[in-house]
């Protein structure tokens, strides 16, 4: 009797798909890789990173030849592949390499040639923050270069519990995040648009036609006032600005609204 095995790719076709579609992995491969050092190209790792992540993520790193070993590897990567290949060693090192080079770098060149291949409208970019609570100790390490772990304003609503901040520049044509940057729990909104605001206006010098860029009442802030002279941007005037407040009574004042539906006038 012939003994069949059986294979399975599930959604995880289409994933890989995309990332060959837009030559993902070979455009990793082409500024991390090492193919004499490795079985295992770093591009092809963070394939399977990401492949795993989207069906396994309870699981530590140690059990990812364990997730791999019913999948058709064959058929996912073109080419034979064991998924005792895909071991905890490769992938840590994989991403002691993408951290050397430089997280949010990587990122945003990603983005930049995704974009590039979708031909995207970067008209209008929104940037904003969000953070994310953990609970745990998270002692303080002494690496300058880790961000840190702990309380600040929370946006979730759980100022109990320590966090981390995340800063996003994402595309208005499609939602295409295009820069991230990791933040201390306790950074300050004002401070990440002003620095921001500084890279962008550089940005915006280069590029062809008008840039908008998009954010709530934050950016909107005095120590930001240079930044903004320079660029063009959409936001709302905090409540704290005597303007805001000025600004409102003369429009009520006016009377000179426009109905929108029955509720809304403009």
């Amino acid at each position: 009797m012939r003994i069949l095995q059986t294979k399975r790719l599930d959604h995880l076709g289409l994933v890989m798909g995309t990332l060959k579609e837009f030559n993902i992995i070979n455009f990793i491969d082409e500024r991390l890789s090492n193919p004499q050092k490795h079985n295992i190209t770093t591009g092809e790792a963070v394939a399977a990173m990401i492949i795993n992540g989207l069906g396994f993520v309870s699981k530590p790193l140690s059990l990812t030849p364990q997730f791999f070993e019913s999948k058709s590897l064959d058929i996912l990567f073109g080419r034979d592949i064991e998924a005792e290949q895909l071991n905890r060693h490769r992938l840590g090192r994989a991403l002691d390499e993408i951290y050397e080079y430089g997280c949010e770098l990587l990122f945003s060149q990603i983005a930049s040639h995704l974009c590039q291949q979708i031909k995207l409208d970067y008209s209008f970019t929104s940037l904003d923050t969000t953070s994310f609570s953990l609970s745990d100790n998270y002692e303080v390490d002494s690496d300058e270069y880790e961000i840190k772990v702990t309380h600040g304003y929370s946006k979730d609503h759980r100022p109990d519990l320590k966090q981390v901040m995340l800063e996003l520049v994402t595309s208005q044509d499609g939602g295409i995040p295009l820069m991230m940057r990791c933040l201390d729990g306790n950074a300050s909104d004002s401070k990440v648009f002003q620095k921001r605001c500084r890279e962008l206006l550089d940005a915006f010098k280069q590029s062809e036609g008008p840039r908008y860029l998009i954010g709530d009442s934050k950016l909107y802030h005095s120590t930001n006032q240079e930044c903004l002279a320079g660029i063009k941007f959409i936001t709302r005037i905090p409540k704290t600005y005597q303007e805001e407040k000025k600004a409102i009574e003369a429009s009520i004042t006016s009377n000179q609204w426009v109905r929108l539906n029955e509720q809304n006038k403009y």
